[in-house]
């Protein structure tokens, strides 16, 4: 490292934001995640015993994935190499590979590759570095927002051991924003600012579990409040409610906060739940959720899990959807949540969703069956000649407009694919179809009507 780089390197750890700043360089510091680097974890012995293998850190942001990668950087004896996925290449991995081989040959030095957001890596770069994690060349510590199994080369996980990080707890980021303001060494004391207990507990509130949202907040706040006639700075509720103005959301479109909350969201309608269907309703409003796919989940619940236990549901739904193309943003949050409460209180029942997915199983195991003969169309050209719909009944012209006839194949005679439940409307449903098949039996269908 020659002057300029030493130079650049202090001034960047003076300058750099606060998060970074307060970034942790033992185990000892770490707040948080005791779950993974508690004194009788695994990850924690491995640590204090350099003995890692390859590991993939996986949690939402400020959590601290990168914090442990440095924590084991301070700690480890071997070659500590970090790259980012967003920027690196093949070249920043070949070159990595080479100065790795030259460590482990000439010095019996292992070397750990940090790479942060892995999961932007294409198959082909993470394919790459396979070999070389397999044969131990490298040690890979790999950390993402994207759940693993999904974003990760399958070949790399099963080579690795996935840890966790949650989101951290109220008293953990309360616990840092002290520090932060107190803190001489690593955070603003010397900017002799106070923060009263009322704006600690909003901002652990509303971070959401982010140290660095909360630290961020805290930073803006002391850099741009006046002091007070006593020369301090004072960190108030309003000070912090202007500093963070909207509560953090853990809410990725494209990651396991938006499938986790649309989960919870069907599970609590299918469940009869309003007040939760409605919440989590709420909670993907908030976070900028499209309207559109929210009311198209809506439908497809009130069609699998209401059904005809209450018809009208997928009525609502349906209309719903078009009223809020229609309307748009914020009155259609009103009418999604109308809709939501609709479905989430009807009655339910899934025969309809049974019946579809037994009878298309029975497609698939019996294939193309014979259609009756009298169920077959005479109308085309020829058909009438070659017998096609000879002994069809007319149910309209029966009692209660039913007759019985075979209207299944024959090889699936007797099977029954929708099966009404004791649920709503589906009790009328079923006492219908009972008293006219039963009326058939005792020879009332066969009546014609007069």
């Amino acid at each position: 490292m020659d002057l300029f780089e030493y130079m650049r390197q202090n001034n960047m750890e003076k300058e750099s934001p606060l998060a970074a700043r307060m970034r942790p360089t033992t185990l000892e510091e770490v707040v948080g995640q005791q779950h993974i680097i508690g004194k009788d974890k695994l990850l924690y012995r491995a640590i204090k015993a350099d003995k890692l293998s390859s590991i993939i850190f996986y949690g939402p942001p400020g959590t601290g994935k990168t914090t442990l990668a440095k924590v084991i950087a301070n700690t480890t004896s071997a070659e500590f190499v970090q790259i980012n996925a967003t920027v690196a290449g093949k070249k920043d991995m070949e070159e990595t590979v080479e100065k790795a081989k030259s460590a482990q040959g000439m010095y019996g030095k292992r070397t750990i590759l940090f790479i942060d957001e892995i999961h932007r890596f294409n198959k082909g770069q993470q394919d790459y570095l396979l070999p070389f994690v397999e044969d131990g060349t490298l040690i890979l510590i790999g950390a993402t927002t994207e759940n693993p199994y999904f974003e990760v080369n399958g070949a790399l996980i099963s080579r690795s051991v996935i840890f966790e990080l949650k989101p951290l707890e109220k008293e953990d980021i309360r616990q840092l924003l002290k520090k932060a303001v107190y803190d001489r060494e690593k955070g603003m004391g010397a900017y002799e600012a106070e923060i009263e207990e009322d704006a600690l507990e909003f901002l652990a509130e509303l971070s959401g579990g982010d140290a660095r949202h909360a630290l961020n907040a805290i930073e803006l706040g002391i850099m741009t409040t006046n002091r007070s006639e006593d020369g301090k700075i004072h960190i108030t509720l309003a000070v912090a409610q202007e500093c963070i103005q909207k509560r953090v959301m853990r809410y990725d479109k494209n990651g396991d906060s938006h499938y986790d909350t649309i989960s919870a969201f069907i599970k609590s309608m299918r469940g009869s739940d309003p007040d939760a269907a409605v919440y989590y309703l709420a909670r993907m409003l908030y976070a900028g959720e499209s309207v559109t796919f929210i009311a198209r989940r809506m439908m497809i619940c009130a069609a699998e899990d209401v059904g005809n236990a209450d018809p009208q549901a997928l009525v609502v739904a349906v209309n719903a959807s078009l009223a809020v193309e229609r309307v748009g943003m914020p009155e259609a949050q009103i009418i999604l949540a109308q809709a939501v409460a609709y479905i989430a209180s009807a009655p339910k029942s899934n025969a309809a969703s049974e019946g579809i997915a037994a009878a298309m199983h029975a497609v698939q195991e019996t294939g193309n069956l014979a259609i009756p003969v009298h169920l077959q169309d005479a109308h085309y050209k020829g058909a009438a000649k070659l017998g096609h719909g000879t002994g069809y009944k007319y149910a309209h012209d029966y009692k209660n407009n039913y007759v019985k006839q075979q209207y299944l194949p024959y090889e699936l005679n007797g099977r029954e694919f929708y099966k009404p439940s004791g649920n709503g409307y589906e009790v009328k449903i079923r006492e219908h179809m009972q008293r006219i098949r039963r009326e058939a039996e005792g020879g009332g269908s066969e009546t014609a009507k007069s």
